[in-house]
């Protein structure tokens, strides 16, 4: 399983999430939902206690990653196959251009 740790401008918004399965959640952070009920991250994910679910890279997350050049560059420094679209979500969207970046969580499976 792999997570990272969304944040809108500098706060703590939420949790992405690649299972073992391959199927991917979203959940915002309770937090969150109190302080900026109206601020989603990104429009087809409402702010709610709902849980987001879909077995594809949700589509704002993968709009995220680099394209190009650029993703063949990151691709090879961080030796991570293209396909792998969680893993250069992790890799490459630290600080991303806007609002939104996702900061890898480190557990016993990604270390």
């Amino acid at each position: 399983m792999r997570q990272g740790k969304v944040f809108y401008k500098d706060n703590f918004a939420g949790t992405i999430t690649e299972t073992d399965d391959g199927d991917y959640f979203f959940e915002y952070d309770k937090e969150y939902i109190n302080l900026f009920p109206n601020q989603p991250i990104t429009f087809s994910m409402p702010v709610s206690n709902k849980r987001y679910k879909d077995k594809r890279l949700f589509p704002f997350f993968d709009g995220l990653i680099p394209e190009g050049w650029l993703l063949e560059i990151a691709s090879k420094s961080w030796k991570l196959n293209q396909n792998d679209r969680m893993g250069l979500l992790l890799a490459c969207c630290k600080n991303c251009i806007g609002a939104v970046s996702v900061i890898p969580i480190k557990n016993e499976s990604n270390e």
